[in-house]
């Protein structure tokens, strides 16, 4: 049984439709990253997912409880893109608050402020926390009830680029300990190696919903190689194998995945000329791009 399964999910406002037969699910253990254009319907999805919207048409379960049933609420975490706690409370007695709302020991709440990197500041109000500091509180939080399934909008907003490594590491050990993680970002470049599977919603629809090495197959666009030359041999590789001169000793060339061996097969040829290769395949980011406007080019 999947964590969170979704099943055919319509949502209307009035004749707009915002969301049209989306079917998705997460398993335990998995970690899929959610992404969408502001208005994609991301955020629709995911307040039906916590009981926070009625659907239309559809049915969406947590562990088999219906979502927003007070079981299904009792095994999800959920860290909203804007987290607001009370500036007058400090970051401890927010979290200690939490926890005997969650009927867990608060000692687990202070080992988790040290564990999000929070323990030099728990004693302070959260008034003056910065809100990179605040979505760590509120990560703290999500971790704090060992959910079954943690839903993130945009969780490392605000965060410094060593936080961000280390928020991953807790959403990793979270996956570890089994639970179905849906993550919604548009930081796309940190996503690329901290998920498992990736779910594209363009205008309501889900236009895409797979590994990022399956994503890369379907789309099939152009991998770029860059070849650094060992020598001044560069002109005389660029007669060989085209492609574009850039800074001096290197070359950049464009090819399409199936020709990708035959290429570096060449290159390989060439011998001590060459000094180093990059093989860089297409983008999340690229790979977003091609999926959101695939459906509209089709037309």
């Amino acid at each position: 049984m999947p964590a969170l399964k979704i099943d055919h999910i319509v949502k209307r406002h009035g004749t707009l439709e915002t969301l049209s037969d989306v079917s998705l699910s997460v398993e335990a253990g998995e970690r899929v990253a959610l992404l969408g254009h502001n208005g994609a319907g991301k955020t629709t999805l995911i307040k039906i997912v916590l009981g926070l919207m009625p659907k239309t048409a559809g049915e969406i379960e947590v562990l088999g409880h219906p979502a927003g049933s007070a079981a299904a609420r009792k095994i999800t975490g959920y860290l909203p893109e804007s987290v607001a706690f009370h500036g007058a409370l400090t970051g401890r007695e927010q979290l200690h608050h939490f926890a005997r709302l969650k009927s867990t020991p608060t000692k687990i709440a202070d080992d988790l402020l040290e564990r999000v990197g929070l323990a030099h500041a728990a004693d302070r109000k959260i008034r003056t926390y910065s809100k990179g500091m605040r979505q760590r509180i509120g990560l703290a939080q999500v971790v704090l009830g060992q959910p079954k399934l943690a839903i993130l909008d945009e969780p490392t907003s605000g965060l410094d680029p060593v936080s961000r490594h280390e928020f991953y590491d807790i959403v990793e050990e979270l996956a570890d300990q089994g639970a179905a993680v849906l993550l919604s970002s548009h930081a796309l470049t940190e996503l690329e190696l901290r998920t498992d599977r990736i779910a594209i919603l363009s205008k309501g629809q889900l236009v895409a919903n797979d590994s990022l090495q399956q994503l890369r197959a379907k789309a099939s666009l152009p991998i770029k190689i860059k070849i650094s030359a060992a020598r001044d041999d560069i002109d005389g590789m660029k007669e060989k194998l085209g492609g574009q001169r850039v800074n001096g000793q290197s070359l950049e060339l464009v090819c399409a995945p199936d020709k990708k061996m035959r290429l570096l097969s060449t290159i390989t040829g060439l011998g001590p000329a060459v000094k180093d290769v990059d093989v860089t395949p297409a983008s999340l980011e690229e790979l977003y791009r091609y999926f959101s406007t695939a459906k509209e080019s089709a037309k």
